[in-house]
């Protein structure tokens, strides 16, 4: 009988551990893996700060008064719970926190304090669904039965608690800020008691911010009457410690130049991909689809075969993105740190309920480069906590007028683009904000967020290599001003052009460092991962289909309309496929215009492609206006089963083919048009008509 020796043994056990992985897509291991190991912090403090998820127990052992929850999706919501924990405590000397929902389990919110206030910042994202980190939180609350720890009193468990609730929605969905309504609903049949009114931020207006500052102190007003506290003095009083680490340099293995977690530092990439731990993805192939000079549209081809990842037609694939070479300048310039760049900074929260944002050690260049969306929304809230760091009184008067006035800042900042690098610079003539903290920088500017692509091709034909169509933002601003970039997609058209060894002609051009942290992106790589949606196909692929898809808005039914292809050809019986496409110009903008005749044969008439191009005619023409021309096909198949698909531009054309819709029903049918109306809800109450629509 052959011996068997350590190696032997080392070789058996990596088989096991291999087979586990396979068959339990690492699950085993992953629920074991805290949020702090998975992303890599390096201080036990806060590591701690997250080790029970009880809420009850954290309020105790940290001493805190109030506790700020957010559901966030973009980092918008996370942003306006930190904002408000910081200045209830600047304002008002309470001890707050912050705590992202998912982190706790909230069975125990019926033995709440009745000494502490829970705040609700939450999201709405889709069609009225809570954020990913709020799913089983909003579940368990919304649920009919909801069973909480000791059920005291079973009518009103939540008697105890007291909690204040705002909501960001965008009013162009239908569903308008559902989850904090809900949520607000919830709470009061449970028993809760609400201080104030339910504050709803809307993106579809444009006034999110200014919603939310104006609610904000209404709030405040009405939780001090409540709680019976005075207004202090505001104060900056920093959660994080930013110290200088003269002994470290970037040479050093264990400082962090934008590496998300600890296996990345080390070139390791380990299953589960997620939002902390992304895939560094090959792209396969990127080029052009407009045929302009002053615009691009990119398609682009992702190769996950060694991921083990998994997408399905209408998938989302998120994409990293990190700020260009010429903003992060701007930015160190204006805080005089150009010459720090490098420096190496350690990051400790002094609050042990704070979390750092980001790994470290690290760099002031990476912080600004990969972590702060240091090229988004300024806000006029932040501006005016800058005026005690200004580097001048005239500077500093200002700065104040921004923050204090809202007409006068719109002027100024919001209509021209402005992101804070460029509101700085113009306000001090140049001169560096060398004094504000860069604490107080961590602490206000949101943590740069994955931007998210609709899929454009079929898990059905190629199971391992998504693609996305990507229209590159370049929006013209004021004459002294630089085109508003949009950070990921200029990432995307740089890494083409550097593909392609070819200079980016456009005068406005930004460029990246596309070979990314020590160079582990160089290749044409990319960090992603996959966010699975509702947005699909009928499981019959007989069911008709009708779907309008202006510009990129396309991008998933090409993955629809290819999969319908591929059933056919492999003798699936398919139903109809109807395509409203629209664009500006058929000439420049009309999107895989190759392709749609190659399907259109593959299909036969189980395919027809109606097009709307605005811009090539005496009179601009869009879908709506051809989906009314169509009405009597489009009636036809709806009464036929069809499914109804939208994807696009929310503000205007979503609403617009809804209400088209609506009407085509009413006058096909001869019922009244608020008729119609009704079976447009009943369709989407159906999941027949959905949307995957953006603002």
């Amino acid at each position: 009988m052959a011996q068997i020796d350590a190696f032997d043994i080392f070789i058996l056990g990596a088989v096991l551990v291999g087979t586990l992985a396979y068959f339990t897509k690492g699950t085993l291991w992953g629920k074991q893996r805290s949020a702090a190991s998975l992303i890599g912090k390096s201080n036990d403090t806060s590591a701690a700060s997250i080790a029970t998820r009880s809420i009850i127990t954290k309020l105790q052992e940290s001493d805190r008064d109030v506790v700020v929850f957010y559901g966030s999706q973009t980092g918008t919501a996370e942003d306006y719970a930190s904002r408000l924990a910081k200045e209830g405590h600047s304002r008002f000397g309470l001890k707050t926190m912050v705590a992202d929902i998912e982190e706790y389990d909230l069975e125990d919110l019926d033995t709440f304090p009745e000494g502490k206030v829970a705040i609700f910042v939450m999201a709405t994202y889709g069609e009225g669904e809570p954020t990913d980190n709020a799913v089983t939180f909003y579940e368990f609350i919304t649920g009919e039965d909801p069973s909480f720890s000791e059920m005291e009193d079973p009518e009103q468990p939540l008697k105890n608690l007291k909690y204040v609730a705002f909501g960001l929605g965008n009013n162009t969905y239908e569903h308008y800020n559902a989850v904090i309504k809900r949520l607000d609903e919830a709470l009061l049949k449970l028993g809760a008691k609400r201080i104030g009114e339910v504050g709803m931020g809307d993106d579809g207006t444009g006034t999110m911010e200014e919603d939310f500052l104006s609610w904000k102190e209404e709030m405040w007003a009405e939780f001090a009457n409540h709680v019976g506290i005075q207004e202090r003095e505001s104060v900056y009083e920093p959660a994080l410690k930013v110290e200088e680490k003269a002994e470290l340099t970037i040479q050093d293995a264990n400082v962090y130049l934008g590496e998300f977690n600890k296996a990345h530092l080390h070139g390791i990439e380990s299953a589960p991909f997620l939002p902390h731990n992304p895939y560094i993805a090959p792209i396969t192939s990127c080029r052009e689809l407009f045929k302009s000079d002053s615009r691009n549209c990119l398609h682009v081809e992702i190769d996950l075969e060694d991921s083990n990842l998994k997408f399905t037609t209408g998938d989302h694939i998120a994409v990293w993105p990190h700020n260009s070479d010429k903003e992060v300048d701007r930015f160190l310039s204006v805080l005089g740190l150009t010459a720090k760049r490098n420096d190496v900074i350690h990051v400790t929260p002094i609050d042990p309920t704070t979390k750092v944002p980001f790994p470290n050690p690290t760099t002031y260049d990476t912080v600004a480069r990969y972590h702060l969306e240091i090229c988004g929304v300024v806000s006029r809230q932040f501006l005016a906590s800058l005026a005690a760091f200004a580097p001048s009184e005239e500077a500093k008067t200002e700065i104040a007028k921004l923050g204090n006035e809202k007409d006068y800042f719109s002027e100024v900042v919001t209509s021209r683009y402005l992101n804070i690098a460029q509101v700085l610079a113009n306000i001090s003539g140049g001169a560096a904000w060398s004094s504000v903290p860069f604490s107080l920088i961590i602490e206000s500017i949101n943590h740069i967020q994955p931007r998210y692509y609709s899929i454009s091709s079929s898990s059905y034909v190629d199971k391992t290599k998504p693609h996305i169509t990507v229209v590159v933002e370049s929006i013209p601003t004021t004459a002294d001003a630089d085109p508003l970039k949009g950070v990921a997609s200029n990432y995307l058209l740089d890494l083409k052009y550097k593909q392609e060894g070819i200079k980016n002609p456009s005068p406005s051009a930004v460029s990246y460092t596309t070979d990314g942290p020590r160079g582990r992106y160089a290749g044409n790589k990319i960090p992603v991962h996959i966010r699975h949606s509702n947005f699909k196909l009928p499981s019959n692929p007989a069911t008709p289909i009708i779907m309008v898809g202006p510009g990129t808005g396309v991008a998933p039914f090409r993955g629809f309309v290819i999969e319908r292809a591929a059933q056919a050809a492999a003798g699936v019986p398919v139903g109809t496929s109807l395509l409203f496409f629209g664009s500006r110009n058929r000439t420049e903008d009309f999107l895989y215009s190759e392709e749609w005749d190659t399907l259109g044969e593959k299909l036969g008439e189980k395919f027809k492609l109606i097009t709307a191009f605005s811009r090539q005619g005496p009179e601009k023409v869009y879908v709506q206006h051809r989906l009314v021309e169509n009405a009597q096909l489009v009636n036809k198949l709806l009464q036929h089963g069809a499914y109804f698909y939208v994807c696009g531009d929310a503000s205007r054309m979503a609403k617009d083919v809804s209400a088209s819709l609506a009407k085509i029903i009413a006058q096909q049918r001869g019922i009244a048009e608020e008729q119609g109306e009704e079976i447009v809800k009943s369709m989407r109450a159906q999941n027949l008509y959905q949307e995957d629509v953006w603002s």
